[in-house]
């Protein structure tokens, strides 16, 4: 058996703020890919991927059958046969592993399950967000249940509200484009529940809390705009607010030895970074108008291309 690939995904605009209600924006990237295997005579079983899917399969069914059931006798069976996620998606970097094997399992073996091919309304939207956020809750306590909706559905997702979203087009990638947004990575991977947890915290201050309704919601939204019309200059003018702001505001989200890198976009207008997720570690967003130039001040770093503009 070998199921259906599930992408990574990654979270254009919309970190922390889509928590308090704000706009998102989240596309499919399939550089990073899972599927669920049985081993057979040339693949050996991944021990710890297996455990962890029996620990899923163990708090699945304790969800309310009303609202999703599966089928518990095909999910067994395959676990006795030692099923495994295999995953190039890596984990702590805030591109949705767990996202992609909350969609893989569900895909697989949910009951009266809605499918990609339906005409997919504003309810079945919300019905799967909610259910996606149930399941993914057993990997970091608290889930939107975005991450899995964007890998299920393979389509990029507009958040308008907790209470709507909806699938969406974005500008076509330009292939020969000078522009680009890109990844970095950080070299260690960061962990969303204790992020999440300090921006909880920090949320209970009114001067973060003001900074968070006047500015970073304004700015993050307004990029959001720019982006899906393609209006360029005026998101990078929005991007470099954003960065700012983030350098200011979210101090233990971005890895010390980023902060010098990520002022040093600030003032060059090289490229602006941002956070890919919640932070922490894992991967650093990037945005910039010359991707050339962009590499060669950041020529230290691994860095991957999602998007040509």
């Amino acid at each position: 058996m070998k199921g259906p690939l599930f992408f990574a995904k990654i979270l254009l605009f919309g970190e922390y703020g889509i928590i308090k209600d704000s706009k998102g924006l989240s596309i499919p990237y399939n550089f990073y890919r899972g599927a669920l295997k049985i081993p057979d005579g040339q693949t050996q079983a991944k021990e710890a991927s297996h455990l962890k899917l029996r620990a899923f399969t163990t708090y699945l069914k304790k969800l309310d059958s009303e609202l999703v059931n599966f089928d518990w006798e095909k999910l067994d069976r395959d676990l006795d046969q030692k099923m495994y996620f295999d995953s190039s998606i890596p984990q702590g970097y805030g591109v949705g592993s767990s996202g992609a094997l909350v969609a893989a399992i569900y895909d697989q073996y949910a009951l009266r399950k809605i499918t990609v091919l339906e005409n997919l309304t504003k309810e079945k939207l919300q019905y799967l967000k909610k259910v996606f956020s149930l399941m993914e809750s057993f990997f970091h306590g608290k889930s939107s249940g975005l991450d899995p909706l964007n890998s299920y559905l393979s389509l990029p997702i507009l958040i308008n509200s907790k209470e709507h979203i909806e699938t969406t087009g974005i500008p076509s990638q330009q292939s020969s484009g000078k522009g680009a947004v890109f990844l970095i990575d950080s070299g260690t991977s960061g962990e969303t529940a204790p992020m999440v947890s300090i921006f909880m915290e920090n949320m209970k201050q009114e001067a973060f809390s003001k900074m968070m309704r006047d500015q970073f919601i304004k700015y993050s939204d307004n990029c959001i705009e720019d982006f899906l019309q393609g209006n360029l200059k005026s998101l990078f003018k929005n991007i470099k607010s954003l960065s700012a702001l983030v350098l200011q505001n979210f101090e233990p989200m971005i890895p010390n030895s980023f902060r010098q890198l990520w002022q040093k976009g600030i003032e060059t207008n090289a490229y602006y970074l941002k956070l890919c997720g919640s932070g922490g570690g894992g991967f650093i967003l990037g945005f910039t108008e010359d991707y050339e130039k962009a590499e060669k001040a950041l020529k230290d770093y691994p860095m991957e291309v999602v998007y040509r503009f």
